[in-house]
């Protein structure tokens, strides 16, 4: 699930596609305070003690313990689910509206006043979709939104032929991701070189 999710992740971010390494993968991010990130299956020692170029971060499968030049950020965890149709119920006076562009799903809850109240994209990658950005403004939270979005864009992916998801949940999100049947693969270190 990794793989799909790193493929899907440079769809989403617009980046370069990953670059195949030994124990995972290198992707060339190229923007200001996120030079280059590496996605590996497991803790790589000789590839990250040779890690010395400011912004660089890191996403390793597993929990790991990193040397002290490294900022390790909270804990984050790798989820899947089988992808499924059902219709997302949306509340009154929002609108749901999603689009696809090429591989990019997006989905967008607008308020009656024409803010945007939630958000998500899916990227599609193989026959997996990575959900990605999924996000509910401040004023918005606790009305369901997040988790109409989350159905529109599993029943945008299906339709699109995806038949799993994949994602990266923080804490926060893992909650709403449980509550919405999906499993954890495995938790995330995540962290980041200021060199």
């Amino acid at each position: 699930m990794l793989d799909a999710w790193v493929h899907g992740w440079t769809i989403s971010r617009n980046t370069p596609a990953p670059v195949r390494l030994p124990s995972g993968y290198r992707v060339d991010v190229g923007l200001p305070g996120h030079a280059v990130r590496y996605v590996l299956h497991a803790y790589d020692a000789g590839l990250v003690d040779g890690l010395r170029s400011p912004d660089t971060w890191l996403k390793i499968r597993g929990e790991v313990a990193l040397e002290a030049r490294w900022e390790v950020q909270p804990r984050e965890y790798l989820m899947t689910t089988r992808l499924s149709a059902t219709r997302a119920v949306v509340p009154p006076s929002y609108e749901l509206t999603h689009t696809q562009r090429g591989a990019m799903l997006d989905v967008t809850m607008t308020a009656a006043d024409g803010s945007v109240a939630a958000r998500g994209k899916a990227a599609l990658a193989g026959d997996a979709a990575v959900f990605d950005q999924i996000e509910t403004s401040p004023e918005h939270r606790r009305r369901g939104l997040g988790r109409s979005v989350m159905t529109a864009l599993a029943s945008a992916a299906q339709y699109a032929g995806a038949t799993a998801g994949v994602l990266v949940a923080t804490e926060d999100g893992r909650a709403l991701y449980t509550a919405l049947g999906w499993t954890l693969d495995a938790p995330m270190t995540a962290a980041v070189s200021r060199g």
